[in-house]
């Protein structure tokens, strides 16, 4: 009887400490799969893999909206995860149009390559410039994407950074001719072509036009405002002088103003010379050889006495 119960609490004995080694060998496996640590895994004999090689590439402010004619600057953080020093290429893709540079150091220069060692972030950040060609006009409001890529043997990486720019207003006004200045007749309507045109992004609305001339004259416009006027088009409009009939001959100032709500007045001077009208030319001339005459008769009258 009593080798029975023996029998029975060695049997007890073994059943609790196959429950309690289970327990301790399901909480080591996970403890290993919590912290990443495969070794305790592996079977006897096998090696432990190598970690996983990569970049990652970070922007803290991706999006970018600023003034018009500044470029759009972004700050890009590189950091390399693998195994020992690697130098990464450099590169931008842009949209055609577009330029874009990576920049780092100080002063700022242009780089092509940067050095990375494992675990470590750049201090410099790369710096990407990214702005439209000198003669080339973005939409405004949209959305323009440089892409940056850095590259090392099988290892590559992007990051898409994006910017927009505000709508650009800006306009001219030249005479059709390109001359500054022009010739009148006195006592008449004289007709000048002056051209306003829209150099910006945008469509200006409203362009009134004024006149700064000498007391007494007349200036009119047709149209005598622009009602509206589109991105890259232009519009002539007829300039008519009158100076008074009795105008003394000679060099006068008038200065012609535009203005818009959306962009700062554009003044435009012209020097205007002003001519005596043909009639009074002859009767200048008329006098002249009047006097003449009368002095001749004197002259013969003086002489017979």
């Amino acid at each position: 009887m009593s080798g029975s119960r023996a029998v029975y609490y060695l049997l007890c004995f073994i059943l609790l400490f196959a429950m309690l080694g289970g327990l301790a060998g399901e909480r080591v496996v996970l403890a290993a799969q919590e912290s990443g640590n495969s070794s305790f895994l592996l079977l006897p004999g096998q090696e432990e893999p190598p970690p996983e090689e990569k970049l990652e590439l970070s922007c803290l402010y991706p999006v970018w909206s600023g003034k018009w004619g500044e470029p759009a600057k972004f700050e890009v953080s590189l950091k390399w995860l693998g195994g020992e020093f690697r130098t990464f290429e450099l590169a931008t893709t842009t949209p055609p149009g577009w330029r874009a540079q990576t920049l780092a150091g100080y002063p700022e220069r242009e780089v092509t390559a940067i050095g990375l060692e494992s675990g470590k972030t750049y201090p410099d950040k790369i710096k990407v410039e990214f702005a439209p060609l000198d003669w080339e006009l973005p939409e405004p409001g949209e959305y323009y994407v440089v892409i940056l890529e850095a590259s090392s043997g099988d290892i590559r990486e992007t990051f898409e950074l994006k910017a927009t720019w505000p709508a650009l207003y800006m306009y001219y006004l030249t005479t059709a001719t390109g001359r500054l200045n022009t010739e009148v007749t006195a006592g008449e309507e004289n007709h000048l072509s002056i051209m306003l045109g829209n150099t910006g992004t945008a469509v200006i609305d409203k362009i009134d036009l004024l006149s700064t001339k000498p007391s007494g004259w007349s200036i009119t416009f047709n149209p005598e405002e622009v009602g509206s006027l589109e991105a890259g088009l232009a519009q002539e409009v007829d300039m008519v002088i009158k100076p008074p009939r009795k105008t003394i001959a000679g060099d006068y100032m008038v200065t012609i103003k535009a203005i818009s709500k959306e962009y700062r007045p554009r003044d435009l001077e012209l020097r205007v010379t002003v001519l005596t009208p043909t009639i009074w030319g002859w009767v200048g001339i008329l006098i002249v050889l009047a006097v003449i005459a009368g002095l001749g008769v004197i002259f013969w009258r003086l002489g017979r006495r």
